[in-house]
């Protein structure tokens, strides 16, 4: 059973394309199945660094930005894969936003509204693996199946941009052989949905090891190391993001770095009131980190600078702003 994630396997891009084509020539068939080819990190190739433009509307990318920063990930991705390749029911990580264009062949998506995805639990809580499976008419295994609304259904066309909104669970279906870039990204309108999907992260791990509270040394601790391996980051790690952001902004707007020089696409074309904004967004969040009790608990010693005095600098600038 398949659970959450397909079978994976690390391949060379020549093996996946050399698979594709006797795929193709079976038929639709071959002793490896039907394998689709996710998450290259193309734009991190030294060969193909502004492989494409960011389209404007998507350029206030904080999580790429982060990245970048740190030069060790990102979160641009290149899908390809025969017609019969899918991406199981799942929402985008720390509920980011995303956007995928087709560069050819044609998807079918199945979009459901946050909230809806809880009416589609099994008796177990469990989410479906795959929302098109003849399983969900059983009203024992899927209780609250008939109180959830019909998926908005599209077909996406080869050259068609889709946005996915943050926290919208979806699925995938390649119905050609299709090849996509797709990104996640967060930015100021959508950072307190990720704040708020960290928490949640949290507290089901605290749930989950709830019963070793009182004889693991460093309980809290290790709840954020587990939390960290599952979602793929903490409390810590999120104020690192915030601060990296956040000095990026700050010094935008004291005019020590200009626009034309922020690294990465995802800085290009920032301005001052873009900058304000975000740093306003932050400081709203960070406001709400800072007395979050679980955050308290993490050792925030060695950090090069306190939250407290982060937060205090951003709503200085939030008030000075706000005046003008």
């Amino acid at each position: 059973m398949e659970y959450t994630s397909s079978p994976k396997a690390h391949m060379l891009l020549r093996d996946y394309i050399s698979d594709w084509e006797d795929y193709i020539r079976g038929g639709s068939s071959s002793p490896r199945g039907c394998l689709y080819l996710k998450d290259w990190h193309l734009c991190r190739a030294p060969l193909a660094e502004d492989v494409f433009t960011l389209p404007v509307y998507f350029s206030s990318d904080w999580l790429n930005e982060y990245w970048d920063v740190l030069d060790v990930d990102d979160y641009r991705f290149v899908y390809m894969g025969p017609a019969g390749t899918w991406s199981p029911f799942h929402a985008d990580i720390f509920r980011s936003f995303s956007w995928s264009v087709n560069i050819c062949g044609r998807k079918r998506w199945f979009f459901f509204p946050p909230g809806q995805e809880e009416a589609l639990r099994d008796c177990h809580g469990g989410l479906p693996y795959d929302v098109t499976s003849p399983a969900l008419l059983d009203g024992r295994l899927y209780p609250m199946r008939k109180h959830c609304s019909p998926p908005l259904e599209l077909t996406q066309e080869a050259g068609e941009m889709v946005f996915v909104p943050s926290g919208w669970h979806h699925q995938v279906h390649n119905l050609e052989d299709t090849i996509s870039i797709n990104h996640n990204w967060v930015n100021g309108c959508n950072l307190a949905n990720m704040w708020h999907f960290l928490q949640q992260e949290l507290r089901a791990v605290q749930q989950e090891v709830s019963q070793w509270r009182d004889t693991m040394p460093d309980w809290d601790h290790h709840c954020q190391v587990i939390m960290r391996s599952c979602s793929g980051i903490n409390f810590e790690e999120f104020y690192h993001f915030l601060k990296i952001i956040a000095e990026r902004r700050l010094l935008l707007l004291t005019k020590e770095l200009g626009p034309g020089d922020m690294e990465g696409s995802a800085g290009r074309g920032l301005g001052p009131q873009q900058a304000a904004f975000d740093v306003s967004q932050i400081a709203e969040v960070l406001a709400s980190v800072v007395t979050h009790p679980d955050f308290q608990r993490v050792d925030t010693s060695v950090f090069s600078l306190q939250p407290g005095e982060l937060l205090q600098q951003l709503e200085e600038v939030v008030a000075a702003t706000a005046s003008l």
